[in-house]
C-alpha cells in the first residue's frame, strides 16, 4: 500500500472510532424516559437533586406538571446501555422520591451507599420536568448539565461536573458550576443581579437585559447584545462582545478584551494581552489597562473629556479642537473641550492609540 494510501485509511478509522457521545450534547431528546409522573394543582416549584445526572426544566402555559426520569449507567463503568431488568435490578441500591409536596414537585435520586465493590453499578440519573411558566427552583446536581427554558421566578441551581444552559429565563437568577460551560440567550434579570459563575469552562450570552455577574476561572467570555450593568471576569481566556448597552467591567489575567458598539461606561483590563474597544455613546468614564500589549480606542472625541493617556507611544488625532494640555511621544494629559469625562488609558509595554 502507498503511504499515501495509508494514512488516509488510518485518518478514516479513526475518524469512524471516535466515541459517539463526544458528539451529545442532550440525549434525553432522543430517549426513551424510564418513568413518567404527572402532576395537578397550583404548581409553582421544584426541588431536584441527583448525583449523577442532568436536570431539565422547560416552562409552558399549563397549570398542570410532567417529570420524567431518565436512567443510564455511568459512562465509565464500562456499559453503554442496560436493559429494564438491569436498571430496575440496580436501582435498588437507591432512593428514589418524584411527589408534590403542596405547589412544589420534589425529584430525589440518592445511592444508599458507595460501596467500592459495587461502583460498577452505578447510574447517571436524571429529570426532565415540564411546567408552568411562573415557577421557582432549586436544583442540585454533580454530574451532569442543567438546563432552563421558558420559565419566570427566583432560580437557585449548582452542578459540579456539567454546563449550564439557559433560554428564555426570567427573574432573580443564580448558578454555579464547577466543571462546565455557561450558555444565556434571551434572558432577563428582574431581581438583584444575574449571577453565574463557572470554574471550568467559557461564557456565551447573547440579547439578554438586566444586571449581570458573569465570572469564570478557565475560559472565554463572549457578551452579545446586552442591556444592563455588566461585570465580566475571566482567569484564563479572552473577552469579546458587541452591542453592550450599559456599564461593563471587564477583565481577563489570561487574554485580550475585544468590545465593540458600547453605550455606556467601561473598566477593562488585561494582563496578558491588548485591549480593543469602540465606544457609540460614552457614560460617566472610560478606565482601560493592559501590562503585556497595546490599546486602541474609537470614542466620540466631541465630548468634555479629562484626558490621561500613557504608553510606549500615544497616537493621537493630529488635530484636536480646544484641547489644554500636554502631549508627549508617550503621554496626554489634559482637558478636551474643557473637560468633564475622565479617561485613563494605559499600556505598559504597548501603545495607546485614539480614533
Amino acid at each position: 500500500m502507498k503511504r499515501s494510501q495509508f494514512f488516509l485509511t488510518l485518518l478514516s478509522a479513526a475518524t469512524l472510532s471516535l466515541p459517539t457521545f463526544a458528539l451529545d450534547t442532550h440525549r434525553e431528546d432522543r430517549e426513551e424516559p424510564f418513568q413518567i409522573k404527572t402532576f395537578s394543582g397550583n404548581i409553582n416549584a421544584v426541588r431536584a437533586e441527583t448525583s449523577g445526572g442532568s436536570l431539565t426544566i422547560e416552562g409552558g402555559t399549563d397549570r398542570n406538571a410532567k417529570v420524567e426520569m431518565y436512567v443510564r449507567p455511568n459512562n465509565w463503568n464500562g456499559r453503554n446501555n442496560l436493559d429494564k431488568a438491569e436498571i430496575e435490578e440496580r436501582l435498588k441500591d437507591y432512593d428514589i422520591t418524584i411527589t408534590q409536596e403542596g405547589g412544589t414537585i420534589v425529584a430525589i435520586a440518592k445511592r444508599r451507599n458507595n460501596d467500592r465493590d459495587r461502583w460498577n453499578r452505578s447510574l447517571s440519573i436524571g429529570f426532565k420536568f415540564y411546567t408552568p411558566r411562573n415557577v421557582t427552583t432549586d436544583l442540585r446536581t454533580s454530574g451532569g448539565s442543567i438546563r432552563l427554558a421558558g420559565i419566570s421566578g427566583k432560580q437557585r441551581f449548582r452542578t459540579s461536573g456539567g454546563s449550564l444552559h439557559l433560554n428564555d429565563v426570567q427573574g432573580d437568577i443564580n448558578g454555579q458550576t464547577s466543571g462546565g460551560s455557561i450558555h444565556l440567550d434571551r434572558c432577563r434579570s428582574t431581581a438583584g443581579i444575574l449571577d453565574l459563575q463557572t470554574s471550568g469552562g467559557s461564557i456565551h450570552a447573547s440579547e439578554s437585559s438586566g444586571d449581570m455577574r458573569l465570572h469564570t476561572s478557565g475560559g472565554s467570555i463572549e457578551l452579545n447584545g446586552l442591556k444592563g450593568d455588566i461585570d465580566a471576569q475571566t482567569s484564563g481566556g479572552s473577552v469579546r462582545g458587541r452591542d453592550l448597552d450599559g456599564d461593563i467591567k471587564a477583565g481577563t489575567s489570561g487574554g485580550s478584551i475585544r468590545l465593540a458598539n458600547v453605550a455606556g461606561s467601561i473598566d477593562a483590563s488585561t494582563s496578558a494581552g491588548s485591549v480593543e474597544v469602540s465606544i457609540s455613546q460614552l457614560g460617566k468614564y472610560v478606565r482601560l489597562n493592559t501590562t503585556a500589549g497595546s490599546v486602541r480606542v474609537q470614542m466620540p472625541l466631541d465630548k468634555g473629556l479629562d484626558l490621561n493617556l500613557s504608553g510606549n507611544r500615544v497616537n493621537m488625532p493630529e488635530r484636536l479642537a480646544r484641547f489644554e494640555g500636554d502631549i508627549e511621544k508617550d503621554r496626554v494629559r489634559g482637558k478636551l473641550n474643557g473637560g468633564g469625562i475622565p479617561v485613563n488609558i494605559s499600556a505598559s509595554s504597548g501603545s495607546v492609540s485614539i480614533n
